[in-house]
């Protein structure tokens, strides 16, 4: 018995652990030749080379013969093998280096900067490093790696992007690079005088590459690596982005079938104040053209009938209400920039008096009512949301399957430690609370911040999306961000710190938007007409630099670019893609995925049923006397709180389950009564806003992590089944109209978009299903207890019950 025990504590003292599989080293890029092995000792040696071992156990392999030797004694020998194959292991799976030359398709107007051969793009997964040898390029729009599978059709995605590919990095969304010098990681930037055997590149959408290069050339990997940290990470120019080079050498032949109203003319804004019934009491202005009155401004907007052309003159905007929507009941959402705190005390007196005369041609009691909101006092700073979002994608940036489930023991507590979902939770209140103004109240809200640009656009945009159908439609959402965002003045050079000359100002303001947006999605799927891809590639489409949507701070600041002497074409001045066209960026297959198949379209009202149908819509806005009960669950994740208590080691969550700032009675009531009753997707929406309805974007934050994937579930798994079906019907139907019409055409069959939903999961359609690497049997944490006898008491938010680790999947 004792040298059973004896016997069992070398094997344990052999197994690597997971810090040793990530030291496994990288395959050299020659193809290995047959390696004989045999069914009773392992893998033999060939002739001049090191002896390989299944993946996951270079060393535990030779440790447990040692093992066995010693305890069967010094005499005493291995048999030899009865049976040798000259078969590769297939747990080893190194593909052979690029023969042929594969060319780079370059965009108009893209150059090539530098290149390195021989390197190997890998993807840590259970201490092997397994990927491709190819060439790693940079241009001056994207870093891209090319391999034999770069030509190849056979294994092209069902969703693919035009512009930028599957291996393909746009400099914009570059956010860290890092070196690995003798195993140990450093932040690259500025100058080298070291240059790394490994470089890892960490993306703004979340994607994590790395590349080794251990076998390329020495003069390549100066002009790689120094090529790829100076364009993606060095200060430039406006004039230096590749939107410019793109757009002075692509043809303008962009589709003209684009919905979007672009609030470019004073016709759009008459057009808006119409549809939402706001042309009685508002007026558009067009006393900023040629952009006299301030260049943050756009050239037309709206503001109150009384208001002066003279008063807008006199402080250059600032002061002055801007309108962004109009109620069905007559109240209006305002925006408003504020005078500089800093200002003497005449001058203060001056604009104080200025300001009492603006509200009070808004504010008349007891027919018109008034009521300002300073956001720059209620919600979260810019430098606040920054920091939160800053740890937040930290949690995704996984290096390898190892530090996933290191994290995972612990997903709970980090992930509230960012509070980044607070955030989103308060924002959503705030939207609310305007709505419960507008709607119930029926008096006047005016926004107050700073510039007006950044938290303004967020609750006026989120207001809209959940008052006003139109736009929760496609062509509506995307006119309402060219009106409150693009035309709006928000600075997406800044925010997105697309030059890189100040990180003071990078706030991710308009990505806060599409969290928000995304959770009212995932709530109230039938009433949106778009999907949760389409937030998630708008989202990646802030960093491609071909669209000029997301890439100027003010609209005066892109006409002024657009009429430089200096880019004028033969033909004229070049006009900037917008990013609303998505014929450029996709198929029309591909295009299939951004529209809802179960949207529930607003039917057309029948003049018979108008006034039936205009008591319905005001059937959300009554109240009861009493006041409904409210939910007695508050946190982050309702349905996993009780397993998750079970399995804490003694450590309370209250914090996490209680929600802070409890809304006043008013709201309270206005909130529960709406919920209490059914949803009509087409009129009022109200976001549920308790601790466990605030949820991961999963989509867009694990789409690149293959152990969070879910097998042949998620929701666009399920979309696409159900586009196939709608696709399997339509063809059915041209069928069906071909014989009744008795035409002879083979046009009428379409492709279904996929043939193998197995190979689907909760990935798609950013990637196909991926191999998943094994949940170790003890958690990587353990490991490290094993290692320094630390007491597992003393440790928090471990895990007892190892079968019931939960995981991100869950969310």
């Amino acid at each position: 018995m004792g040298g059973v025990i004896c016997m069992f504590r070398l094997l344990l003292t052999a197994l690597p652990s997971p810090q040793q599989q990530r030291s496994l080293p990288f395959p050299p890029p020659p193809p290995p030749p047959p390696r004989a092995f045999s069914c009773s000792s392992g893998f033999e040696e060939g002739p001049g080379e090191a002896t390989p071992s299944p993946v996951g156990a270079s060393s535990g392999s030779s440790g447990r013969r040692e093992a066995i030797e010693a305890m069967l004694g010094s005499g005493a020998r291995a048999a030899k093998p009865s049976f040798v194959s000259y078969i590769s292991p297939e747990e080893i799976l190194i593909k052979e280096p690029i023969e042929k030359e594969v060319s780079l398709r370059l965009l108009p107007g893209e150059l090539l900067l530098c290149e390195a051969n021989t390197v190997y793009k890998y993807m840590p997964e259970d201490g092997s490093n397994r990927g491709t040898y190819g060439k790693l390029v940079c241009t001056n729009f994207k870093i891209s790696f090319l391999d034999d599978d770069s030509t190849s059709d056979d294994n092209e995605p069902q969703f693919k992007n035009k512009i930028v590919g599957e291996n393909d990095i746009t400099l914009q969304c570059v956010d860290q690079i890092y070196g690995v010098f003798d195993e140990k990681k450093k932040l690259l930037t500025g100058q080298l005088r070291k240059y790394p055997e490994i470089l890892i590149i960490y993306c703004k959408d979340l994607r994590v590459c790395h590349f080794c290069l251990r076998y390329t050339k020495e003069e390549e990997v100066k002009r790689i690596v120094s090529g790829i940290v100076h364009h993606s990470q060095t200060p430039k120019l406006l004039k230096r982005l590749f939107l410019f080079s793109y757009a002075s050498a692509a043809p303008n032949n962009t589709d003209g079938r684009n919905q979007t109203v672009m609030f470019d003319t004073l016709e759009d804004w008459r057009g808006e104040l119409e549809r939402t019934k706001g042309n009685v009491k508002y007026k558009v202005v067009t006393v900023n053209e040629d952009y006299r009155v301030s260049q943050k401004l756009p050239l037309y907007f709206v503001v109150p009938i009384c208001v002066s052309e003279e008063s807008i003159l006199k402080y250059e905007g600032r002061g002055i209400p801007i309108w962004c929507w109009s109620c069905h009941n007559g109240a209006a959402l305002l925006k408003m920039s504020a005078f500089p705190k800093e200002q003497d005390d005449s001058t203060s007196q001056m604009q104080k008096a200025f300001l009492d005369g603006i509200y009070k041609t808004i504010s008349k009691p007891p027919y018109e009512l008034l009521k300002t909101d300073d956001l720059s006092s209620s919600l979260p700073s810019l430098q606040e949301i920054q920091t939160a979002y800053t740890k937040f994608k930290q949690l995704f940036w996984i290096d390898n399957s190892a530090d996933f489930w290191a994290t995972d023991v612990k997903w709970f507590s980090l992930l509230e430690s960012t509070n980044w979902l607070e955030i989103i939770r308060r924002v959503l209140k705030k939207a609310i609370e305007v709505v419960e103004c507008l709607e119930r109240q029926n008096t006047n809200v005016l926004l107050i911040e700073e510039s007006a640009t950044d938290m303004c656009c967020v609750i006026s945009s989120l207001v809209q999306v959940m008052m006003d159908s139109y736009n929760r439609t496609k062509s509506g959402f995307q006119s309402l961000i060219q009106k409150e965002w693009v035309v709006g003045g928000h600075s997406f050079l800044d925010r997105c710190n697309h030059l890189h000359r100040s990180d003071k100002e990078e706030a991710p303001v308009f990505l806060l938007l599409l969290n928000c947006v995304w959770q009212l999605v995932q709530q109230y799927p039938p009433a949106f007409e778009f999907t949760e891809t389409y937030l998630t590639v708008l989202s990646d489409s802030l960093y491609v630099p071909i669209f000029s949507t997301f890439f100027f701070n003010s609209q005066h600041q892109k006409d002024n670019s657009m009429n430089d002497e200096s880019f004028r074409t033969q033909s004229g001045p070049f006009r900037f893609l917008t990013v609303w066209d998505w014929s450029v960026q996709f198929d029309p297959k591909a295009q299939a995925f951004l529209n809802n198949p179960l949207y529930a379209e607003k039917p057309k009202p029948d003049k018979s049923q108008r006034k039936t149908a205009r008591f319905k819509h005001q059937r959300q806005l009554s109240l009861p006397l009493t006041q409904t009960k409210s939910s007695t669950k508050r946190g982050f994740f309702r349905e996993e709180t009780d397993h998750l208590i079970k399995n804490i080691l003694g450590k309370r969550i209250g914090k996490l389950i209680n929600s802070s700032d409890e809304p006043p009675n008013s709201f309270r009531e206005f909130y529960d009564s709406w919920h209490s009753k059914p949803v009509d997707y087409h009129g009022l929406l109200l976001p549920r806003i308790e601790g466990p309805e605030i949820k991961v974007w999963a989509q867009r934050y694990l789409r690149w992590i293959p152990e969070a994937q879910l097998h042949g579930g998620g929701t666009i798994a399920t979309a696409a089944k159900i586009l196939d079906l709608m696709e399997e019907v339509q063809s059915l139907q041209a069928k069906l109209d071909e014989e009744h019409s008795q035409a002879i055409s083979g046009d009428v069959h379409s492709v279904p978009l996929l043939r193998n939903s197995s190979r689907l999961s909760s990935l798609f359609p950013f990637a196909l299903l991926q191999r998943q690497s094994l949940k170790p049997a003890l958690p990587t944490s353990t490991w490290k207890d094993l290692e320094d006898e630390e007491d597992l008491v003393k440790r928090d938010d471990e895990f007892v019950d190892l079968s019931g680790v939960m995981t991100k999947d869950k969310l």
